[in-house]
């Protein structure tokens, strides 16, 4: 690993955005850093240049995405019925099984450089699990894992209901991570019913606006997840607003 390390993150909020279209803005992130790690490669260590990091923030229309590891048979629609409902359906990179995205979910990609923090991909994902059970306690909702099991649940301990809250899968090539994570905060939840989610039968899925009784502000949840990010990735924070 390289002695140069740049511990800035730039934030993006990018509003509501077709699946397709952040996937595309992922990947052009997510490959211009790779470039540029090759290009450092090749030259002295005084003459390389910093490698950006990003974490991007989006809501999407209703989609479903199946990940490489995934199985078709855990979408209980057909193609016909994802056209008549106007729903999305996307065959992806990341790891993990089908998974919806929707409008009232924040959804979270951080494109980054691991080489300028840790390069551990199993620490990359507990922090960022521990990043979204960090911001549910300040809601007063009791958050964990369960082992085995990627994401983050409720009645994670005794498990007489557990229900998961956020859904994580990611990508990585030579220590860059795309693809993240997916909150819900006041989702729609009948859209899961659609679908096996994550190919887990005998769990279920929640939001913080079905524990707490109440909608959630989505700006404040992001607020909160940027700053338990920076404490735990030790980052310092830029924010870019996209027009």
């Amino acid at each position: 690993m390289s002695s140069l390390q740049n511990k800035e993150v730039q934030i993006q909020h990018l509003g509501t955005m077709r699946y397709k279209a952040a996937w595309d803005y992922q990947d052009a992130l997510f490959q211009g850093i790779i470039q540029q790690k090759i290009a450092n490669r090749d030259i002295p260590l005084e003459k390389q240049s910093l490698t950006p990091n990003y974490l991007l923030f989006c809501e999407h229309p209703h989609v479903y995405t199946l990940g490489k590891s995934g199985h078709l048979e855990n979408l209980l629609m057909s193609q016909i019925e994802l056209a008549e409902q106007n729903i999305d359906y996307f065959h992806i990179n990341r790891g993990g099984d089908i998974t919806y995205h929707g409008y009232g979910q924040v959804v979270g990609y951080p494109i980054l450089d691991l080489d300028n923090f840790f390069t551990d991909i199993h620490r990359y994902l507990r922090l960022l699990e521990e990043m979204i059970i960090l911001t549910l306690a300040e809601y007063g909702i009791r958050a964990g894992r369960i082992p085995q099991l990627t994401g983050v649940w409720i009645d994670y301990e005794e498990q007489i209901n557990p229900r998961k809250i956020c859904a994580m899968g990611v990508r990585t090539s030579r220590w860059v991570t795309m693809h993240g994570f997916a909150l819900n905060v006041n989702t729609d939840l009948s859209y899961f019913n659609n679908i096996v989610p994550c190919g887990i039968t005998d769990k279920a899925v929640t939001s913080m606006e079905k524990e707490l009784g109440y909608k959630v502000a989505m700006e404040e949840v992001e607020t909160k997840l940027i700053r338990h990010f920076a404490d735990l990735f030790e980052a310092m924070i830029v924010t870019k607003e996209i027009s």
